[in-house]
């Protein structure tokens, strides 16, 4: 039987906190799988694109996912698409997730994760581009971390005004006026032109960029990366598809992953007044993590409908 989770079954099932360890330890364990994951997108004769992500495996799961996510940017949802959890003893399709849910949850969680490694302590926070993925992460922060002000912009004045609303901040007239009140900055945007550069920036800002995750997409500035210890989630998917592409920088202009500061191996942040960015591309390992744990939940609490697609 399968379990097909919908986007109201996960959001019964997940929890910021419980996600965010999960995350948390996949970061740690991801380097240790035996199987690369892969990302594949293609532009298609639509307005939109399609990507896969391939094979989602962490040591210790006896799972692996298959996502397929459609990219329309002016649809609303702009992201909508299927997580296959698979197991890995026979291939039996255990559950089929809401994408967009899982992305959403998996994306701006592990930016939470990133951005409070990072990030100086009790800093206002920023906002540019109050969608999904930004609503996450700022409720991953919460579960992590105080924080003082938030300022909120978006191209959409009534977007960013419900999401102030949400979260007890205020509205910010542009992607400047945001950087210059806040100490930490979270970008999750469509850009294909950099929203700030250097001259924006401050001695001990943190920006995590999440709208970097595809070729042409560009939120930050080449000399606002190179000046700052960038961080990311794979050096590989950056350079190929990522922050780095998108800038035009080479491999080694990423300082160290993610995972590599969360196991020790670099110190991250060493002093108040360094400039850092998390700039993450998102792994497939990510959505293994989140789906598995949401199946776990959903099967012990018998939540979504159940069917055999084999009759």
């Amino acid at each position: 039987m399968t379990r097909v989770l919908t986007r109201s079954d996960l959001e019964a099932v997940l929890d910021p906190v419980a996600c965010v360890a999960a995350l948390r330890e996949g970061f740690v364990r991801a380097p240790d799988a035996t199987v690369a994951g892969r990302r594949v997108r293609t532009d298609l004769p639509f307005p939109g694109t399609a990507t896969a992500l391939i094979p989602g495996v962490l040591p210790g799961i006896d799972a692996y996912t298959v996502k397929v996510n459609a990219k329309f940017p002016d649809a609303r949802p702009a992201l909508r698409g299927v997580v296959c959890l698979h197991s890995g003893r026979d291939g039996e399709l255990l559950a089929l997730l809401d994408s967009a849910t899982v992305t959403a949850w998996r994306t701006g969680l592990a930016a939470a994760l990133g951005t409070h490694v990072l990030a100086g302590p009790g800093e206002d926070v920023g906002v540019i581009g109050a969608g999904a993925q930004a609503e996450l992460t700022v409720r991953g922060l919460a579960a992590l971390r105080d924080r003082r002000e938030l300022v909120v912009y978006d191209a959409d004045p009534e977007r960013a005004a419900s999401f102030a609303a949400r979260h007890g901040g205020r509205v910010a007239g542009s992607p400047g006026e945001v950087a210059a009140a806040a100490g930490t900055v979270v970008l999750a945007t469509w850009s294909r032109e950099p929203l700030l550069a250097l001259a924006d920036a401050a001695p001990g800002q943190h920006f995590t960029s999440l709208g970097a995750d595809e070729p042409g997409k560009r939120e930050l500035a080449a000399d606002l990366l190179t000046s700052a210890l960038l961080v990311v989630d794979d050096r590989q998917l950056a350079l190929e598809t990522g922050v780095l592409a998108s800038a035009g920088l080479p491999g080694d202009a990423a300082d160290a992953t993610l995972g590599e500061v969360l196991n020790g191996t670099h110190p991250g942040r060493t002093s108040p007044t360094t400039l850092t960015v998390y700039a993450p591309v998102g792994q497939p390992w990510q959505d293994l993590a989140l789906a598995w744990l949401a199946y776990d939940h959903a099967t012990h609490r018998n939540i979504g409908q159940q069917l055999n697609l084999l009759n």
